[in-house]
């Protein structure tokens, strides 16, 4: 029985815990669209949406996105007709506040959140496979120096392309820094999913494929 309203996935995990990537596979194995935070900002801003009008002044001042701004941008999007299959957030809810609000947004919808997954890692590991990562300048595609190498040096698998970036942050000290602000302000969301009925676990630390078969069995289920 297909269910009534379209899934809400949220996916929580440190920073290379593969959020990315599992989110574009789970769009194409399900058709789900991942929502992410700084690329909503970012679309609404060029979109001249209210609430992208809002963001940019604050932005231009040097300030942080209310909240509030925030959830008009994902209320705005969440109504647009690509969406009617599902959604995948990715970077947002990151405090408990945020959750309650966004189950707020949702109810009036007639939606709630249908899983919170946990992707689950081993810090240190989490060091070394963030400073190893790498991307497409052109599409975006993910590799690694270690796990996912083009199939072809030098030449993207998806888009063909030949330059390749890193970000300047994806080095062991910094991500130490991420990976306890991680469990400051945003592990609590565990608690507060799993309070909620709605927390799913998954061990991060296999391969990709592993990921990907254990993010699609929850998310076929909840989805059914």
């Amino acid at each position: 029985m297909a269910a009534e309203k379209p899934p809400v996935v949220i996916l929580l995990g440190p920073p290379g815990a593969g959020k990315g990537t599992q989110a574009r596979m789970l769009e194409e194995d399900f058709g789900l669209v991942q929502l992410s935070t700084g690329d909503l900002l970012r679309a609404a801003v060029a979109a001249g949406t209210e609430a992208g009008k809002q963001a940019k002044a604050v932005m231009e001042a040097g300030q942080l996105v209310s909240d509030e701004i925030v959830l008009a941008i994902l209320r705005d999007r969440m109504a647009a007709p690509d969406v009617t299959r599902g959604v995948i957030l990715d970077g947002f809810p990151r405090t408990s506040a945020q959750a309650a609000a966004l189950d707020a947004l949702l109810e009036a919808n007639g939606q709630k959140v249908t899983a919170a997954i946990s992707l689950e890692v081993d810090d240190e590991a989490m060091v070394g496979r963030v400073s190893g990562r790498y991307t497409c300048a052109a599409c975006g595609e993910g590799y690694h120096d270690e796990f996912k190498q083009p199939a072809k040096a030098g030449t993207c698998d998806k888009c063909g392309g030949t330059g390749f970036k890193r970000r300047a942050d994806d080095n062991a000290e910094t991500v130490r820094e991420r990976l306890n602000a991680y469990h400051a302000q945003t592990a609590p969301l565990i608690a507060y999913y799993d309070g909620h009925g709605v927390l799913e676990r998954i061990d991060a630390m296999g391969s990709i494929a592993e990921i990907r078969a254990a993010l699609g069995a929850i998310v076929g289920r909840v989805a059914a």
